[in-house]
Protein backbone atom coordinates (compact mmCIF):
# COMPACT_ATOMS: atom_id res chain seq x y z
CA UNK A 1 0.00 0.00 0.00
CA UNK A 2 1.38 3.18 -0.89
CA UNK A 3 2.28 5.89 1.53
CA UNK A 4 2.40 8.81 -1.09
CA UNK A 5 -1.25 9.60 -0.46
CA UNK A 6 -1.31 10.05 2.87
CA UNK A 7 1.32 12.85 3.00
CA UNK A 8 -0.34 16.32 3.52
CA UNK A 9 0.09 19.07 0.75
CA UNK A 10 1.36 22.14 1.66
CA UNK A 11 -0.20 25.40 -0.13
CA UNK A 12 2.78 28.01 -0.84
CA UNK A 13 2.35 31.60 -0.47
CA UNK A 14 0.54 33.24 -3.75
CA UNK A 15 -0.87 29.83 -4.48
CA UNK A 16 -4.33 29.27 -4.73
CA UNK A 17 -6.16 25.91 -4.61
CA UNK A 18 -10.11 25.80 -5.25
CA UNK A 19 -12.17 22.85 -5.89
CA UNK A 20 -15.73 23.20 -8.23
CA UNK A 21 -17.62 19.60 -8.50
CA UNK A 22 -14.23 17.30 -8.53
CA UNK A 23 -12.49 19.58 -10.77
CA UNK A 24 -8.88 21.17 -8.70
CA UNK A 25 -8.32 24.72 -10.29
CA UNK A 26 -4.45 25.63 -8.90
CA UNK A 27 -3.57 29.05 -9.90
CA UNK A 28 0.10 30.96 -9.58
CA UNK A 29 2.42 33.74 -10.42
CA UNK A 30 3.37 31.35 -13.49
CA UNK A 31 0.08 30.19 -14.37
CA UNK A 32 -2.98 28.26 -14.05
CA UNK A 33 -3.31 24.73 -14.10
CA UNK A 34 -6.61 22.21 -13.32
CA UNK A 35 -6.84 18.67 -12.70
CA UNK A 36 -10.01 16.16 -12.49
CA UNK A 37 -9.93 14.06 -9.13
CA UNK A 38 -11.10 11.19 -9.83
CA UNK A 39 -14.08 9.42 -8.15
CA UNK A 40 -12.77 7.17 -5.41
CA UNK A 41 -10.66 10.12 -3.80
CA UNK A 42 -12.17 13.29 -2.14
CA UNK A 43 -10.07 16.34 -0.82
CA UNK A 44 -10.22 18.37 2.21
CA UNK A 45 -8.40 21.86 2.27
CA UNK A 46 -7.82 23.10 5.86
CA UNK A 47 -5.58 26.39 5.94
CA UNK A 48 -2.54 26.07 3.73
CA UNK A 49 -2.87 22.02 4.02
CA UNK A 50 -4.18 19.52 1.61
CA UNK A 51 -4.93 15.97 2.30
CA UNK A 52 -6.50 13.67 0.20
CA UNK A 53 -8.37 10.45 1.01
CA UNK A 54 -10.12 7.85 0.18
CA UNK A 55 -13.80 6.95 0.29
CA UNK A 56 -13.25 3.44 -0.44
CA UNK A 57 -10.76 0.26 0.55
CA UNK A 58 -10.89 -1.17 -3.59
CA UNK A 59 -7.60 -1.32 -5.07
CA UNK A 60 -8.44 1.19 -8.24
CA UNK A 61 -8.61 4.01 -4.64
CA UNK A 62 -5.39 2.38 -3.06
CA UNK A 63 -4.06 2.72 -6.83
CA UNK A 64 -5.37 6.50 -7.56
CA UNK A 65 -4.63 7.60 -3.94
CA UNK A 66 -0.76 8.19 -4.26
CA UNK A 67 -1.38 9.24 -7.58
CA UNK A 68 -3.50 12.59 -6.87
CA UNK A 69 -1.45 13.23 -4.40
CA UNK A 70 1.62 13.19 -6.72
CA UNK A 71 -0.52 15.24 -9.44
CA UNK A 72 -1.81 17.65 -7.35
CA UNK A 73 1.65 18.22 -5.90
CA UNK A 74 3.37 18.86 -9.12
CA UNK A 75 0.41 21.31 -10.38
CA UNK A 76 1.05 23.16 -7.08
CA UNK A 77 4.88 23.14 -7.72
CA UNK A 78 4.40 23.98 -11.82
CA UNK A 79 2.34 26.86 -10.75
CA UNK A 80 5.02 28.46 -8.31
CA UNK A 81 8.38 27.68 -9.56
CA UNK A 82 7.63 25.78 -13.00
CA UNK A 83 9.44 22.93 -14.73
CA UNK A 84 12.27 22.92 -17.17
CA UNK A 85 14.55 20.88 -19.24
CA UNK A 86 17.41 20.59 -20.81
CA UNK A 87 18.57 19.68 -24.32
CA UNK A 88 21.38 19.44 -26.23
CA UNK A 89 22.47 18.85 -29.91
CA UNK A 90 25.97 16.88 -30.63
CA UNK A 91 27.02 16.56 -34.02
CA UNK A 92 28.61 18.46 -36.75
CA UNK A 93 26.59 20.59 -38.48
CA UNK A 94 23.78 19.76 -36.07
CA UNK A 95 21.89 22.88 -34.60
CA UNK A 96 18.94 24.13 -33.17
CA UNK A 97 17.30 27.68 -34.12
CA UNK A 98 14.05 29.57 -33.32
CA UNK A 99 12.04 31.13 -36.07
CA UNK A 100 8.89 32.83 -33.98
CA UNK A 101 6.56 29.92 -32.67
CA UNK A 102 8.37 26.84 -34.38
CA UNK A 103 11.46 25.23 -33.47
CA UNK A 104 14.09 24.34 -35.99
CA UNK A 105 15.95 21.61 -35.92
CA UNK A 106 19.27 20.67 -38.55
CA UNK A 107 20.05 16.92 -37.59
CA UNK A 108 21.81 15.40 -40.45
CA UNK A 109 18.55 14.96 -42.44
CA UNK A 110 18.34 16.55 -45.95
CA UNK A 111 15.76 18.81 -44.37
CA UNK A 112 15.48 20.82 -41.47
CA UNK A 113 12.83 19.60 -38.81
CA UNK A 114 9.88 21.98 -38.06
CA UNK A 115 8.40 21.90 -34.52
CA UNK A 116 5.32 23.86 -33.60
CA UNK A 117 5.66 24.79 -29.59
CA UNK A 118 2.51 24.14 -27.73
CA UNK A 119 1.00 26.77 -26.02
CA UNK A 120 2.27 27.05 -22.63
CA UNK A 121 5.84 25.81 -23.05
CA UNK A 122 8.43 28.53 -23.44
CA UNK A 123 11.95 27.16 -25.37
CA UNK A 124 14.97 29.24 -25.23
CA UNK A 125 18.13 28.98 -27.09
CA UNK A 126 21.20 29.16 -24.74
CA UNK A 127 23.31 28.59 -27.80
CA UNK A 128 22.77 27.41 -31.18
CA UNK A 129 23.54 23.44 -30.06
CA UNK A 130 21.45 23.79 -26.07
CA UNK A 131 17.87 24.78 -25.70
CA UNK A 132 15.62 24.95 -22.53
CA UNK A 133 12.29 24.16 -22.55
CA UNK A 134 9.88 25.17 -19.76
CA UNK A 135 6.75 25.63 -18.76
CA UNK A 136 4.10 25.42 -15.50
CA UNK A 137 3.26 21.76 -16.97
CA UNK A 138 5.25 18.66 -16.39
CA UNK A 139 3.82 16.98 -18.51
CA UNK A 140 3.76 19.17 -21.58
CA UNK A 141 7.47 20.33 -20.89
CA UNK A 142 8.58 16.30 -20.48
CA UNK A 143 6.16 15.92 -23.59
CA UNK A 144 7.93 18.10 -25.24
CA UNK A 145 10.90 17.62 -24.60
CA UNK A 146 10.69 13.96 -25.75
CA UNK A 147 9.20 14.65 -28.88
CA UNK A 148 12.20 16.90 -29.67
CA UNK A 149 14.54 13.78 -28.75
CA UNK A 150 12.96 11.73 -30.79
CA UNK A 151 14.12 13.52 -33.70
CA UNK A 152 17.81 12.13 -33.64
CA UNK A 153 17.99 9.99 -30.64
CA UNK A 154 21.63 9.72 -29.12
CA UNK A 155 23.41 6.97 -30.77
CA UNK A 156 25.78 4.78 -29.24
CA UNK A 157 28.91 4.70 -31.62
CA UNK A 158 30.05 8.40 -31.94
CA UNK A 159 27.38 9.92 -29.49
CA UNK A 160 25.41 12.33 -32.21
CA UNK A 161 22.15 13.37 -31.55
CA UNK A 162 20.16 14.91 -29.49
CA UNK A 163 20.30 14.60 -25.14
CA UNK A 164 18.54 15.50 -21.99
CA UNK A 165 21.75 17.67 -20.32
CA UNK A 166 22.24 15.35 -17.54
CA UNK A 167 21.75 12.26 -20.05
CA UNK A 168 24.68 9.91 -19.94
CA UNK A 169 24.98 7.58 -23.60
CA UNK A 170 26.66 4.69 -23.09
CA UNK A 171 29.14 4.13 -25.78
CA UNK A 172 30.01 0.96 -27.52
CA UNK A 173 33.38 -0.06 -29.11
CA UNK A 174 31.94 -0.71 -32.65
CA UNK A 175 34.01 -2.90 -35.27
CA UNK A 176 37.47 -2.71 -33.72
CA UNK A 177 36.02 -4.48 -30.86
CA UNK A 178 35.48 -7.93 -32.69
CA UNK A 179 39.16 -8.02 -33.44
Amino acid sequence: MSRIGNRKIMIPAGVTVNIDDNIVKVSGPKGNLEMELKNPITMKIEGNEITLEKNADTKIANMLHGTMNANLTNLIEGVNHGFSKGLEIIGVGYKFSLKGNTLVINAGYSHPVEMNIPTGIKVEAVSNTEITISGCDKVMVGEFAANVRKVRSPEPYKGKGIRYKDEHVRRKEGKKAAK
